[in-house]
């Protein structure tokens, strides 16, 4: 059976910086990594604010609290369990996502951990470097041929890794700059892109 790799924001559950931005009223939170490529500057960007703003955690988890897995996820998910083996990649975090991986019935999660002082958000333990790629790579040193589905800048070495890559609903700006892989803007088109891998 072949392994399925899918990014977890935007692919499955909405974008919980986003989500934090529109409900704190913090709008430079809205960026992702659709806006800034090397995920260390965005952290460091989205760490710098909380702190000015005095944003605690408690805060942002009651926000993930609130969100839902993107209308359709939960199906697409059965469906590909169905075919695949299914991990989640993701370059979120174990204290924000755990919520949300109850809503997606539990799939194996490998993505980055906080530290968290007296309740609030102070720095992140990256997994390891280039954790996306390095999960591929481990996957295929076990003998799977790997499928893997992204939606953003942070997702390009997984899908580079894999065989093949798909982007999901991912912006023009991404596209454009990797033109190699091919685009599903829905559930049902990324089913059918899957399908032949399965």
């Amino acid at each position: 059976m072949n392994l399925l790799c899918l990014d977890l924001e935007g692919v499955l559950v909405p974008e919980i910086w986003v989500a934090v931005a529109d409900a704190t009223g913090i709008a430079e939170l809205r960026k992702t990594t659709r806006d800034v490529p090397v995920y260390d500057d965005l952290m460091g960007l989205r760490l710098g604010i909380l702190r000015e703003r005095n944003v605690d955690f408690a805060t942002v988890d009651r926000v993930i609290g609130r969100l839902e897995p993107l209308p359709g996820a939960a199906d697409f998910l059965a469906w590909a369990r169905r075919r695949f083996q299914v991990a989640v990649i993701s370059d979120t975090f174990y204290e924000f996502a755990q919520r949300l991986m109850a809503k997606l019935g539990y799939p194996l999660l490998l993505c980055h951990r906080l530290e968290i002082e007296a309740g609030r958000i102070v720095g992140y333990r990256l997994r390891q470097a280039d954790p996306k790629r390095s999960a591929v790579r481990a996957f295929k040193a076990l003998q799977y041929r790997v499928v893997a589905v992204g939606d953003s800048f942070n997702d390009v070495s997984m899908l580079e890794e894999a065989d093949p890559g798909v982007f999901f609903r991912a912006p023009e700006n991404v596209t454009r700059q990797f033109p190699q892989f091919a685009c599903a803007g829905s559930y049902e088109a990324l089913q059918r892109l899957l399908e032949p891998h399965a």
